[in-house]
């Protein structure tokens, strides 16, 4: 049996049943752009592992318990902006829940009290919003410019002890560490494709990799996306016609 550290990161949508009884498609779809487009990208980001999936509910561990508490921020932030757009009924908010434990591992599925209080904390979340144990508010304060507020020891379901709470608030300070998604996509992206060439999976690939890896310059560098990829491209194109030439 393997036992480790962890930070534990438990997510839940607030009212999908009330959702998915007024649209099922549409809200099964929006939930499924959230992973792709925000919490899949950022997660790679933060090197955050995804354990399991339950319909709206995740649960996930991180290494770093500082990259967990700045995953979930970015994410509650992204999500504020993109609900910011749509109708209050068509809106999915995500409560986040966070703690510092020993886990036991078996296979690819972890257990224990760490995984247990991550969930209570979630559900003690309001929607939209971060709570975190007392073990993850020590590790965190003063490394990220944060604002936290004392929720005192709450007495949770199936816990001995009561567990001090802290909330995160997502002001200012937290919209602060928010980074682009697409720049950290297009990176990683570029890293994977230049590991499969070194692998020896072919010219093309290999050239492919450049052609990602200069785009993903441009494009942190502040050049637009569409100067970024007309200027990759036509280099990319450029060396492939020159490659065929001479083979």
């Amino acid at each position: 049996m393997e036992r480790r550290l962890a930070a534990i990161l438990s997510s839940d949508v607030v009212g999908y049943s009330r959702a998915m009884g007024v649209d099922e498609a549409g809200t099964l779809e929006t939930l499924k752009s959230h992973r792709r487009e925000v919490i899949d990208p950022k997660a790679a980001q933060y090197g955050g592992r995804t354990i399991k999936l339950m319909g709206d509910g995740a649960l996930m561990e991180f290494a770093s318990v500082v990259d967990a508490v700045a995953f979930a921020v970015e994410v509650q932030c992204a999500m504020a902006e993109r609900n910011a757009e749509l109708p209050e009924d068509r809106r999915l908010l995500y409560r986040v829940g966070i703690n510092l434990g020993d886990i036991i591992v078996e296979g690819d599925d972890i257990f224990g009290d760490g995984v247990n209080i991550a969930a209570r904390l979630q559900a003690l979340a309001a929607p939209g919003g971060i709570c975190i144990s007392r073990a993850v508010h020590t590790q965190v304060r003063g490394k990220l410019d944060l604002t936290f507020e004392d929720l005192g020891a709450q007495t949770v379901k199936n816990i001995a002890e009561p567990v001090p709470i802290f909330r995160v608030a997502l002001d200012e300070r937290a919209a602060g560490l928010t980074t682009p998604v697409v720049a950290a996509s297009v990176e990683r992206r570029s890293r994977w494709l230049q590991a499969r060439g070194s692998a020896g999976a072919g010219p093309y690939r290999r050239r492919r990799a450049r052609y990602m890896a200069a785009l993903g310059t441009r494009i942190r560098a502040g050049i637009g996306r569409e100067d970024g990829l007309s200027t990759a491209r036509q280099t990319f194109h450029r060396r492939a016609a020159i490659h065929q030439s001479v083979g």
